[in-house]
């Protein structure tokens, strides 16, 4: 069943206009993990299809969320590789319409164990513009794209000129110079930064998480701020994080408790 989510995905906050109405079917925990998208041609050669497989499946295996549109082609083995309780798919029409028809075991999979999210109400057909839209969606949602392959004048580079909008890190893989041209004046110019070795890859993007999932509040806590300036600053989460213990106040100061 198509239901609506009542609260702000702080990742569609920085999008120019935040969606009027958002739906999903699925597990919305999937929101709150380290996410990755992942994006290519609906037509991958078997090196590509091969590759996508692999860069999903470790990222994976890591519990990093993988994120994708469910087309055929990269899309589809993105979510495969990844399983479908840890994908999320974003779609370009309503949730109880499984487009593409090849891919509608695999949607159903990612409905029951995994998330899929539409700004569409249910029976909502998918057009051009709702598929553009679906696409700024799939790069929002993460801090890191990676395009496995792109044609010139593609869906995927209008992903990327939105990643590029939303200052967000843009990969690619090694290719052959003829198979993967689209991509190849943003690699020149240094928007799309090519993977080498994937492991080296993969120990980056688990670096980069632990820099970003820092605690705020509890960063602050740690500077020791009087409770009245901590009250001011972070409300709710003060209350919270003082019923649970992870701070004391002595003289009015606050303290973490390690």
């Amino acid at each position: 069943m198509t239901n609506c989510i009542d609260f702000k995905i702080k990742e569609f906050e920085k999008l120019k206009k935040y969606p009027k109405e958002l739906f999903y079917r699925g597990n919305l925990e999937l929101l709150k993990k380290q996410k990755v998208s992942i994006v290519g041609t609906r037509r991958p050669i078997s090196y590509t299809k091969i590759q996508t497989h692999n860069i999903s499946s470790l990222l994976s295996s890591r519990d990093i969320c993988i994120v994708s549109g469910g087309a055929m082609g990269v899309d589809a083995i993105a979510h495969q590789a990844a399983t479908p309780k840890n994908t999320i798919c974003v779609l370009a029409n309503g949730l109880n319409i499984k487009y593409p028809k090849v891919n509608k075991n695999l949607l159903e999979q990612i409905e029951q164990n995994g998330l899929l999210i539409s700004t569409y109400k249910d029976d909502t057909l998918a057009t051009k513009y709702t598929f553009v839209h679906r696409n700024e969606l799939v790069v929002a949602l993460s801090d890191i794209l990676i395009i496995m392959q792109a044609d010139e004048n593609s869906g995927s580079i209008r992903s990327l000129e939105y990643a590029i909008k939303m200052n967000k890190k843009i990969y690619t893989i090694a290719h052959r110079i003829d198979e993967n041209k689209g991509l190849l004046p943003f690699i020149k110019n240094g928007q799309v930064e090519v993977i080498y070795d994937i492991n080296e890859f993969l120990n980056s993007v688990k670096k980069d998480d632990s820099n970003n999932n820092k605690d705020e509040v509890l960063e602050y806590l740690k500077t020791n701020p009087s409770y009245e300036e901590a009250i001011c600053k972070f409300p709710e989460k003060i209350f919270e994080y003082e019923l649970n213990s992870i701070f004391k106040v002595e003289n009015g100061v606050c303290k973490v408790i390690f």
